[in-house]
């Protein structure tokens, strides 16, 4: 999506460690109007696939999988929390993630109450890189025995991989934009 390109390239910045800072339109302060742009993006490409829950995890993927929520006709928004709160049973769903961004590995849970084999999901996040926040809710979807019917990404980096490794799979994954290359002296490209 050209209007996100634009957006990374004019606001984005490049820190350490293969982070991309996103954070005036994405991850902290949001853009409500290029998320929904972007969900309508989204929606055209899974347009006639049958989706009953939208899935992604907390905390910065909830602005983007509720835009795509609206685009898919307000179907639920369920998000994988990463601290079991005390309003949460027991009986939870839960996979173990490594955080790029954190280093940090992280347990995330979804409630049996709200994931069913009935489900057919649509995974969204900000973004993907390595590829452990969506593999850890698609192992969730399985113990569920939902149907992953794709993943939606507002940001994909190529070259982590993860977003190759999860096609191989055989699922279909949709990216607003995909970067190929990223320097720490703010040189992005993107895949064309």
């Amino acid at each position: 999506m050209k209007l996100l390109e634009d957006r990374i390239k004019k606001d984005g910045i490049v820190l350490p460690g293969n982070i991309l800072k996103v954070n005036s339109f994405l991850n902290h302060q949001i853009d409500v109007d290029l998320l929904d742009k972007l969900a309508e993006d989204f929606k055209k490409s899974f347009d006639g696939v049958d989706i009953t829950k939208i899935v992604t995890i907390e905390a910065s993927g909830i602005a983007v999988a509720c835009s795509v929520a609206r685009a898919f006709g307000n179907v639920p928004v369920l998000f994988a929390k990463k601290h079991k709160s005390a309003a949460l049973s027991d009986d939870v769903y839960y996979s173990t993630v490594w955080s790029h961004t954190n280093s940090c590995n992280y347990n995330i849970v979804i409630s049996r109450e709200y994931l069913s084999s009935d489900d057919k999901i649509l995974l969204v996040d900000d973004f993907l890189a390595n590829g452990n926040a969506m593999n850890g809710l698609i192992e969730i979807a399985e113990n569920a025995g939902a149907k992953v019917q794709g993943i939606c990404v507002a940001i994909e980096k190529a070259f982590q991989s993860g977003g190759d490794a999860l096609r191989e799979k055989g699922i279909h994954v949709e990216s607003g934009a995909i970067i190929e290359k990223m320097s720490y002296n703010g040189d992005i490209i993107f895949r064309s």
